[in-house]
């Protein structure tokens, strides 16, 4: 066998790998798709999983090019959902705003409770 022979064998094991894991990517969004639309009923959901097992390669072809619009929209809208989650819990353990900490370091430089040295002190670690 010549090295011509070999390096097409591989490059050949190379395309069909990249295809089949392609293929599995597909596979895995279209059936995670299929659990997120709140639209399609169980029916229907049960008739596309028994055509993804018996006929797999031509019911992702198909969903993809049937569904594959709203699925787009659906993976928008739970990335939105999630991003939102994601913002409201940083607010909520970030804490006060600087305005509001300045404004507790004056009612304690207020209620005596620390020096104007302190109080500048917090003012310029807060605005840094």
């Amino acid at each position: 066998m010549s090295f011509w022979d070999n390096f097409w064998n591989v490059i050949w094991v190379i395309f069909w790998s990249f295809a089949f894991i392609s293929y599995l990517f597909a596979l895995f969004a279209v059936v995670a798709d299929l659990f997120r639309d709140r639209k399609l009923n169980g029916w229907w959901k049960a008739l596309w999983i028994i055509f993804l097992i018996f006929v797999p390669f031509l019911t992702v072809l198909v969903y993809l090019i049937a569904r594959g619009r709203g699925m787009a929209e659906r993976s928008a809208k739970e990335q939105k959902q999630v991003q939102d989650a994601t913002d409201s819990y940083i607010k909520q353990v970030a804490g006060a705003s600087p305005a509001d900490e300045i404004a507790k370091a004056k009612a304690l430089l207020d209620a005596g409770t620390i020096t104007q040295a302190e109080y500048d002190s917090l003012k310029a670690k807060i605005l840094a």
